[in-house]
């Protein structure tokens, strides 16, 4: 078979971030016409060089679950990083008297305080959990132990935190002490619930890469 049409197969196997797969395609490309080019030296046709160099290589079915571990972690490292993101500006979407929804008069809500306090917890957690997590895929790169459970317990914890920061956040918002509820949830909407909808929607494709 030759390098193209290998390298063509291989891509058609291999789910994941776009940038991550290229990358590895274009190292498995270097290392089969490598290969070829010192077959051509030993007096090889270059067909039959290229058909050498990816049998030495190794069959798709062999070489692809590797790359899609790889993937797999790339992928959770995404998350994390988008986890990381979209609550770390959560203080100043929230930061009381600084915008028009969470200032002026207000009626104390027993509740909201509540959730005020829970939601403060569970984010600080989370964005300490979303670090440790990109570290984690940093490190699942080079070790396969970690790299067999780095991507399945990130999607998960990722998945958690969203559904859960999600549904305290609307909460919040439809329970304001504030006067402009309407506007409260408008906010919650644009700043909290659609980034950790794009942080589930991530994850789910990490876990479908997990299970792969």
């Amino acid at each position: 078979m030759p390098i193209d049409e290998y390298l063509a197969a291989l891509s058609k196997e291999l789910r994941g971030p776009r940038r991550r797969k290229a990358d590895l395609l274009a190292e498995a490309r270097d290392h089969l016409t490598d290969a070829a080019e010192a077959f051509e030296a030993d007096g090889l046709d270059r067909h039959a060089a290229e058909q050498h160099a990816v049998a030495d290589f190794g069959a798709v079915e062999d070489v692809a679950p590797g790359y899609r571990a790889d993937l797999a972690v790339s992928q959770s490292r995404r998350t994390a990083i988008l986890l990381f993101a979209a609550l770390i500006i959560q203080p100043i979407v929230w930061r009381q008297g600084a915008w028009s929804w969470n200032s002026g008069p207000d009626d104390p809500s027993a509740l909201n305080d509540g959730l005020q306090l829970l939601v403060r917890y569970v984010g600080t957690l989370a964005i300490a959990g979303a670090v440790l997590a990109v570290v984690a895929a940093g490190v699942g790169m080079r070790y396969p132990v970690v790299r067999e459970h780095v991507t399945r317990v990130t999607t998960i914890f990722a998945l958690t935190n969203a559904s859960v920061i999600g549904a305290i956040s609307l909460v919040m918002g439809l329970t304001s002490p504030y006067p402009n509820v309407l506007l409260a949830v408008t906010v919650v909407s644009g700043f909290v619930l659609l980034p950790l909808v794009l942080v589930a929607q991530q994850a789910t494709r990490g876990l479908r890469l997990a299970r792969a």
